[in-house]
């Protein structure tokens, strides 16, 4: 029984280390993250801010997003694809993740359009700021200094980690935002982040 309270409770520890990505590629990440989203997404979620509220040391992380936080959290996220899509472009060696890199490219860019769009609706507007995190500069700067299929497992590792967070960023808000257009935003992107998701981990 401990054991089992034991993994419940660290649970979300893992699931935020999985969405949190790194400069190598994020394939310690990855490897954790396969396993809980196994679980349907609308129990995941449940289960881990549940776990998170009871957490000292995850009380800043169960904290909902503001209307802000989240616009400038996605901006960031399409920021870092779209660059990171042109890389894969330019330097995977298969064409499905040449492919891939070009729809993230394309996805990702209607994203922002869609995401200033709701965001100038709110009361009052609300303005995205599309800084990318240390976390995505790093992980451009591997890309960048990636070849050949050095550079296809380092993408690959890269974008099921950052469409793990990505996924569960949108999910959160569409459930419990406290502005109603980025809510609506989030719910729309839902299910684009899972067809990328599910594609990427197939390659």
């Amino acid at each position: 029984m401990n054991k089992h309270l034991w993994i419940l409770g660290a649970a979300p520890i893992f699931a935020l280390a999985a969405c949190g990505g790194n400069s190598n590629g994020g394939t310690d990440a990855m490897n954790s993250g396969d396993t809980i989203t196994n679980v349907p997404a609308s129990e995941t979620m449940g289960d881990n801010m549940g776990a998170m509220n009871g957490m000292d040391g995850n009380a800043m992380a169960a904290a909902p997003m503001t209307g802000q936080d989240f616009a400038n959290t996605v901006a960031a996220s399409d920021a870092y694809e779209i660059a990171a899509g042109k890389l894969a472009q330019q330097k995977a060696t298969t064409s499905d993740l040449k492919d891939f890199g070009k729809e993230m490219v394309d996805d990702h860019t209607k994203s922002t359009a869609k995401l200033k769009t709701a965001a100038g609706k709110a009361s009052p507007a609300i303005t995205p700021a599309p800084a990318m995190t240390d976390e995505q500069q790093a992980n451009l700067k591997t890309l960048q200094s990636a070849t050949g299929t050095a550079f296809d497992t380092a993408y690959k590792s890269q974008q099921v980690v950052a469409h793990q967070k990505a996924l569960a960023a949108v999910q959160a808000y569409a459930g419990s935002g406290d502005v109603p257009q980025l809510r609506e935003f989030a719910h729309d992107a839902e299910d684009m982040i899972s067809k990328h998701y599910d594609k990427i981990k197939g390659m």
